[in-house]
């Protein structure tokens, strides 16, 4: 009978919960490990990826393979360009990927691994930059390499010690550590992170204010004179539920919403200037603040919209919070 048509056996539900604890156990296990081995040839490899003129290619075989696209996403989409190269079609014409400016990144769990062979050669032949990841300090990978990085020993999670799964996470982690460090190295920001994100909920996330706001004749504006009749007509037209009250260069002074129109709702209304209704000391934002902040400050304000302000006080532009939700914000 072949090995993938064998019937599982049932057994009680707490059994599961235990291997899979003991699985994560052993797995922790290996990361504080890993983060106790870390030492100066871990910073020599961030240095060395950090000085990269070309690309971090990143490369493995099998399950390590699985791994080091991972890896290579993350460097990617961290500020640090990497690709991955499968090492069999490495052998097979990719090598002509891998430039002199490049680094490569190597994983390993054995450090023997024969279809990285070719790919060790080049690296050597051409004076390429070599990392490797390997848990074999004494393997032809580790020797080869520039530098070496090497995993603790810590036990497989798979209880017949055979499939490789503490090996790999703690090859996952390290791969985010460099790609960590590299970003702080670079101080990579937001603005940054959302250039290489512009899709999905990620990318809404990190929009900026001024990617959303409304400027020019969009922007409800009356000066401190305007009469209330033609302050509730620029009110009413711009569709915003509320005014700026500015100076002549347009420097917020005060604000009118439709709250203060209830408050100050008499006979004589229409008959006041802006100037006697308006709100002084509104919460603002500015330009380069992230959307979602903005939206944090209109829920914890109850308001619906906010003016978006320069370094000078003037007003630049108005941001309501159907404009975040409508941009998928939440």
């Amino acid at each position: 009978m072949a090995p993938h048509s064998r019937t599982a056996k049932a057994r009680p539900a707490e059994q599961d919960i235990a291997s899979a604890q003991r699985v994560l156990t052993l797995e922790a296990d290996g990361l504080k490990a890993l983060a106790d081995s870390l030492n100066g040839e871990f910073a020599g490899a961030v240095d060395i990826l950090a000085h990269v003129k070309g690309r971090i290619i990143v490369t493995g075989m099998g399950k390590s393979g699985h791994i080091g696209r991972k890896i290579a996403a993350t460097l990617a989409s961290t500020g640090s360009p990497a690709f991955f190269v499968h090492p069999g079609e490495a052998s097979h014409g990719d090598l002509g990927m891998v430039t002199q400016e490049d680094a490569i990144l190597a994983l390993s769990n054995s450090g023997e691994t024969a279809e990285l062979s070719d790919i060790i050669a080049y690296t050597r032949r051409f004076s390429i930059k070599l990392i490797s990841i390997t848990s074999r300090a004494a393997s032809t990978l580790a020797e080869a390499a520039d530098i070496s990085l090497v995993l603790p020993n810590a036990q497989e999670a798979c209880p017949l010690g055979l499939a490789p799964t503490t090996s790999t996470t703690m090859t996952l982690a390290l791969g985010d550590c460099l790609s960590v460090a590299l970003l702080e190295r670079r101080g990579f920001s937001a603005s940054d992170f959302k250039e290489f994100h512009p899709g999905g909920s990620l990318g809404n996330q990190l929009m900026k204010v001024k990617d959303l706001m409304h400027t020019g004749d969009a922007l409800p504006l009356v000066s401190l004179n305007t009469a209330m009749g033609e302050t509730l007509l620029e009110m009413t037209a711009k569709h915003f539920g509320c005014v700026a009250v500015v100076d002549d260069t347009r420097k917020l002074l005060g604000i009118i919403t439709d709250g203060d129109l209830r408050r100050n709702m008499t006979d004589d209304l229409i008959c006041k200037k802006a100037e006697s209704v308006m709100t002084v000391g509104a919460k603002t934002i500015g330009a380069n603040a992230l959307a979602v902040e903005a939206l944090a400050i209109m829920n914890d304000k109850s308001i619906t919209s906010l003016f978006v302000l320069n370094e000078d006080g003037t007003v630049d532009g108005v941001l309501h919070i159907h404009d975040c939700l409508r941009a998928g914000i939440a």
